[in-house]
């Protein structure tokens, strides 16, 4: 199993500093366990943003499968959502305090390539073969694999890998080659996901040294192609170590709602309400916005999250700071018991932002170039 040689927190600053020491080959060794891998010098920075956030392993290492997301995801929000939700589940197993993180090496791009592909067109393909002659295609149901990996320092100060997270996106809708739309079911996602879960941990489990790691499988349904919010998990399970088949799976319970939203959405109403509230105070005094789009994230039915957008048209410094202000007051007033980030932007690029974290009473206020 590869191990990993761990350093102070002072290699780490001078790392970030741009000073980057020069590690001489007797730095190196080959050792023997089970396999012959060489041991390489890492540093771990000693800041940590927030509790939730890993600490990630430098010098950063990219996925193994690295582009593929964006020629199989069809946005830039299912792209980043398949990768930060995914961190969200290993947190359920993989601890931030003592898990260090690390981008997929264990799938390669041509492995990727092959379990993505149709069954018809190679052997090792998890989707389902194309139709005879004269037939329609079943549908694509796996667009991309994400692969996260997980380190634990040993006594002796080395890294090793100590967990893997595998997320499944899947596709909502088919398009097929004639430009047939097909809806998927989440019934039938569910049930495929599994089938093609049970397939990559065994797979996995055939690779040296992966024989006794856990790992956790999330199911990841995309949106439609032009969306502007992204898909979201909606099962998990975890294959302890050593089992060749993941088990115990569960609902995941998240979702993201455009705001404001249709009034005819019952279960969003008091969210859309206050949103609505929100806008029309900003209406009310300042009425040369453009729009004002949110994003909200709801986990077990609660929001825990909103990402406000908000494009202006004002000209005068003086009247984005008083915009400003006056934003970050209805913060307080409306949102004062969730994350918000707040974006105001112009046709010249970002003109301010406001961020507050729940368990904050004061919000941080930026506004650019002044």
């Amino acid at each position: 199993m590869k191990r990993l040689w761990f350093m102070s927190s002072l290699s780490a600053v001078l790392l970030l500093g741009g000073c980057l020491p020069s590690f001489g080959p007797d730095q190196e060794e080959v050792i023997q366990e089970n396999e012959e891998q060489l041991e390489e010098t890492v540093m771990i920075p000693d800041m940590q943003l927030k509790e939730e956030f890993y600490n990630t392993v430098l010098p950063f290492k990219k996925s193994a499968s690295r582009g593929l997301v964006v020629d199989n995801i069809y946005t830039k929000y299912d792209m980043q959502e398949a990768e930060e939700g995914l961190l969200r589940l290993s947190a359920l197993h993989f601890d931030p305090k003592n898990y260090y993180f690390q981008e997929g090496q264990y799938i390669d791009r041509k492995t990727a390539n092959a379990w993505l592909a149709r069954s018809s067109v190679n052997d090792a393909g998890l989707n389902p073969p194309s139709g005879k002659e004269g037939e329609d295609d079943a549908p694509i149901y796996l667009a991309h694999i994400v692969e996260q990996n997980y380190l634990t320092m040993t006594d002796d100060k080395k890294l090793r890998l100590s967990g893997i997270s595998i997320g499944l996106a899947l596709n909502s809708v088919y398009y097929g080659a004639d430009g047939k739309e097909t809806e998927l079911s989440d019934e039938e996602l569910q049930k495929k996901g599994i089938e093609m879960a049970d397939t990559i941990v065994s797979r996995l489990r055939a690779k040296e040294g992966l024989s006794d790691i856990p790992i956790v499988i999330g199911l990841f349904k995309q949106e439609k192609r032009n969306s502007i919010v992204p898909g979201t998990y909606f099962a998990t399970a975890y294959a302890d170590k050593g089992k060749s088949s993941a088990s115990g799976w569960k609902e995941v319970n998240e979702q993201y709602v455009l705001l404001p939203a249709s009034s005819s959405i019952d279960n969003y109403r008091e969210i859309n309400t206050t949103f609505n509230n929100f806008k029309q105070d900003i209406d009310e005094y300042f009425p040369s916005f453009v729009n004002v789009i949110g994003t909200a994230f709801l986990k077990e039915g609660q929001m825990r999250s909103l990402k406000i957008q908000v494009p202006i048209q004002f000209y005068g410094t003086s009247e984005t700071i008083g915009f400003t202000q006056y934003m970050t007051s209805l913060v307080n007033k409306y949102f004062s018991k969730i994350d918000i980030e707040v974006s105001i932007t112009s046709v010249n690029g970002p003109e301010a932002l406001i961020v507050k974290r729940a368990n904050e009473e004061e919000p941080f206020v930026h506004i650019y170039g002044y």
